[in-house]
């Protein structure tokens, strides 16, 4: 494998290391999450760790896939400030909902980073089906968590 085929895995793991584990340091535990009331169909807490590490790892790799398949330099270069945009709005969910301790603000955030990804799926698509293929999951995956959030906000709210 040549330096040039290594450089986007590196780059993509590495930012997709970088923003799971910020987003792990901004996810706060407490006795204010604690309190929350949780619908029934809430996934028990140990599986939102196993379920990120496998997200994350499919965008790093659909970053990849996308990286080596997009026709132009400009392409590149949109593919990934459309990557940053994402990792910014999915940390600023996790500061919003466990920082701010406003679920409420949260949801809205999350929609935004619900159509994030869906941009990228379009995208990436255009030039990458696999890509767009491996983000899929993360869709799923945080359509779900917005569904949790919007019913935690009813089982809570109001907040602030």
């Amino acid at each position: 494998m040549s330096r040039a085929a290594i450089f986007p895995i590196i780059i993509a793991l590495g930012v997709a290391f970088m923003v799971a584990t910020v987003g792990g340091t901004i996810t706060v535990l407490d006795e204010w999450y604690y309190s929350l009331r949780q619908p029934g169909w809430a996934p028990p807490g140990y599986m939102f760790g196993i379920i990120w590490t496998v997200i994350f790892a499919l965008i790093a790799l659909a970053g990849v896939f996308a990286w080596e398949k997009a026709p132009t330099r400009r392409d590149t270069e949109i593919m990934l400030g459309l990557f940053a945009l994402n990792g910014f709005l999915n940390l600023m969910w996790s500061f919003v909902f466990f920082r701010m301790q406003r679920p409420d603000w949260a949801f809205y955030e999350l929609i935004a980073l619900w159509l994030s990804i869906l941009v990228l799926i379009i995208f990436c698509g255009r030039f990458s089906k696999i890509a767009a293929v491996l983000l899929v999951p993360y869709l799923i995956w945080v359509t779900i968590a917005g569904a949790l959030n919007y019913q935690v906000i009813q089982l809570n709210g109001p907040f602030g």
